[in-house]
Protein backbone atom coordinates (compact mmCIF):
# COMPACT_ATOMS: atom_id res chain seq x y z
CA UNK A 1 0.00 0.00 0.00
CA UNK A 2 1.59 3.45 -0.41
CA UNK A 3 2.18 6.01 1.89
CA UNK A 4 -0.59 8.00 0.25
CA UNK A 5 -3.51 6.07 0.99
CA UNK A 6 -2.63 5.88 4.73
CA UNK A 7 -2.68 9.57 4.79
CA UNK A 8 -6.62 9.55 4.05
CA UNK A 9 -7.62 7.59 7.50
CA UNK A 10 -8.52 8.02 10.52
CA UNK A 11 -6.66 6.85 14.05
CA UNK A 12 -9.30 4.36 14.35
CA UNK A 13 -8.47 2.76 10.95
CA UNK A 14 -5.39 3.00 11.08
CA UNK A 15 -5.32 1.16 14.62
CA UNK A 16 -7.36 -1.46 13.08
CA UNK A 17 -5.23 -1.68 9.92
CA UNK A 18 -2.14 -1.90 12.04
CA UNK A 19 -3.81 -4.88 13.59
CA UNK A 20 -4.76 -6.39 10.29
CA UNK A 21 -1.38 -5.92 8.86
CA UNK A 22 0.09 -7.71 12.12
CA UNK A 23 -1.86 -10.61 11.71
CA UNK A 24 -0.90 -10.98 8.29
CA UNK A 25 2.74 -10.90 8.74
CA UNK A 26 2.05 -13.77 11.47
CA UNK A 27 0.42 -15.77 9.09
CA UNK A 28 3.23 -15.05 6.36
CA UNK A 29 6.01 -16.23 8.89
CA UNK A 30 3.80 -19.48 9.93
CA UNK A 31 3.99 -20.18 5.76
CA UNK A 32 7.49 -19.12 5.98
CA UNK A 33 8.62 -21.51 8.58
CA UNK A 34 6.67 -24.41 7.09
CA UNK A 35 7.61 -23.57 3.66
CA UNK A 36 4.31 -22.90 2.19
CA UNK A 37 4.85 -19.51 1.32
CA UNK A 38 5.62 -18.76 -2.15
CA UNK A 39 6.48 -14.95 -2.32
CA UNK A 40 8.91 -13.84 0.43
CA UNK A 41 8.53 -10.75 -0.50
CA UNK A 42 5.34 -9.99 0.86
CA UNK A 43 7.24 -10.32 4.11
CA UNK A 44 8.73 -7.62 3.54
CA UNK A 45 6.00 -5.62 1.76
CA UNK A 46 3.87 -6.22 5.26
CA UNK A 47 6.46 -5.08 7.69
CA UNK A 48 6.88 -1.72 5.83
CA UNK A 49 3.44 -0.62 5.67
CA UNK A 50 3.12 -1.46 9.71
CA UNK A 51 6.04 0.59 10.05
CA UNK A 52 3.79 2.79 7.63
CA UNK A 53 0.55 3.04 9.88
CA UNK A 54 2.92 3.52 12.97
CA UNK A 55 4.42 6.42 11.79
CA UNK A 56 1.55 7.76 10.58
CA UNK A 57 -0.31 7.23 14.14
CA UNK A 58 2.62 8.93 15.44
CA UNK A 59 2.05 11.90 13.45
CA UNK A 60 -1.12 12.07 13.78
CA UNK A 61 -1.49 11.80 17.39
CA UNK A 62 1.62 14.85 17.74
CA UNK A 63 -0.86 17.12 15.14
CA UNK A 64 -3.01 16.37 18.16
CA UNK A 65 -0.50 17.10 20.97
CA UNK A 66 0.58 20.36 19.07
CA UNK A 67 -2.64 21.72 18.88
CA UNK A 68 -4.08 21.40 22.66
Amino acid sequence: MKKDNFKELTLDELAQKKVTLKEELFNLKFQYATGQLDNTMRLVQVKRDIARVLTRISENTQKANATK
